[in-house]
């Protein structure tokens, strides 16, 4: 299977809450969990993210603010991260379920990956599948870990 975007997203759908369940993190959430996203689709094309976590066993719930951005010329599921400006982060949605219940984000280098859902738990049956479709895409699916949804 080749790892690219999908090529049709609804970003009114795709806005809301998204559970991060398992991921390959970046350095900046290496050690976060209970990782939370809420996406709220502004009028110029581009998401306000609020990520919620609970860093290394702390109680205590932190967050940041980060924009996501799509472009018109490239395939709906190449976007952009933006944590700090003016840099910008590429990922890719690689896959995304029909009624929007789950997504796969990925990174075009197989880098990092992100599997989401708007419940904090998925069937085991789907995820095996997801991560077989992954571990197909190029991906190292032996450096998931957990997001300890409870």
């Amino acid at each position: 299977m080749e790892n690219k975007p999908i090529t049709n997203i609804d970003l009114n759908a795709f806005a809301g809450k998204w559970y991060s369940l398992y991921s390959i993190p970046t350095l900046m959430d290496k050690n976060w969990k209970q990782t939370i996203e809420t996406y709220t689709l502004k009028e110029d094309d581009h998401f306000d993210v609020l990520t919620s976590y609970h860093k290394g066993g702390n109680p205590e719930e932190k967050s940041i603010t980060s924009k996501l951005f799509f472009y018109d010329e490239k395939a709906d599921g190449d976007m952009k991260a933006q944590f700090l400006w003016p840099f910008k982060i590429g990922y890719w949605i690689i896959e995304l379920a029909d009624d929007y219940s789950y997504v796969v984000v990925g990174h075009p280098d197989e880098k990092y990956l992100f599997i989401m859902a708007r419940e904090p738990k998925m069937e085991a049956d789907l995820l095996v599948d997801i991560i077989e479709r992954c571990r197909e895409k190029g991906y190292d699916v032996s450096e998931l870990v957990s997001q300890e949804h409870f």
